[in-house]
C-alpha cells in the first residue's frame, strides 16, 4: 500500500544521501580500513575502537617515512592484525612484517596473491587502489626475509 511506497521512498532518499556524500580530493576516497589511513600522530589512528580499545601487539603508531603517515601498530603475528572489535573496517586481510627493514613488525594492508585473486582485480596495483587508497600500490613491505606484498604509496 502507500505507507510501503512511503518508506521505500523515504529508504531510497535516505541511500541517495549516503552515496553523494564523499571529498572530491585527488588523492581518491581515502582509506576503507584504520590501518593505512593518513596521519601526521598516533592520536589520529584507530579512532572507533571501543573502551579506547587495546591493540594486540602494541600501541597505535604513525609511520612518518610513509608519505602522508600510514597508522598500523606493532605486532608479532598476523593473528593480531584486526584482532580488536573496531580495529579492521573493510574485511580484507592484513600481515604483520617489518616494514623497510626495520626489527619491528607492523601491521600492513595486505595484497598478496591469493587476496588479489579473490577479489577479482587484475594485479597488486588495481587491488590497493581500489581497496585501500588510490594512491597506493602493491610493493614489498622491505622487511628481508620476511617480506610481504603490502598496499602502500
Amino acid at each position: 500500500g502507500a505507507t510501503m511506497r512511503t518508506h521505500t521512498f523515504v529508504l531510497s532518499i535516505a541511500l541517495i544521501g549516503l552515496l553523494g556524500c564523499g571529498d572530491d580530493e585527488s588523492s581518491g576516497p581515502g582509506p576503507v580500513d584504520n590501518a593505512g589511513s593518513a596521519c601526521t600522530a598516533a592520536s589520529q589512528c584507530y579512532p572507533n575502537l571501543p573502551d579506547g580499545g587495546v591493540l594486540q601487539g602494541g600501541a597505535a603508531e604513525c609511520l612518518d617515512k610513509v608519505s602522508n603517515g600510514y597508522c598500523t601498530h606493532p605486532c608479532a603475528a598476523d593473528t593480531e592484525c584486526c584482532a580488536v572489535d573496531g580495529e579492521c573496517l573493510s574485511g580484507h586481510p592484513q600481515v604483520c612484517s617489518p616494514f623497510t627493514n626495520s626489527t619491528v613488525k607492523y601491521c600492513l594492508l595486505s595484497c598478496e596473491d591469493a587476496e588479489v585473486k579473490a577479489a577479482g582485480d587484475a594485479d597488486g596495483n588495481a587491488y590497493c587502489s581500489r581497496w585501500a587508497n588510490a594512491s597506493f600500490g602493491c610493493r614489498s613491505s622491505g622487511g628481508g626475509s620476511e617480506n610481504r606484498k603490502v598496499c602502500m604509496p
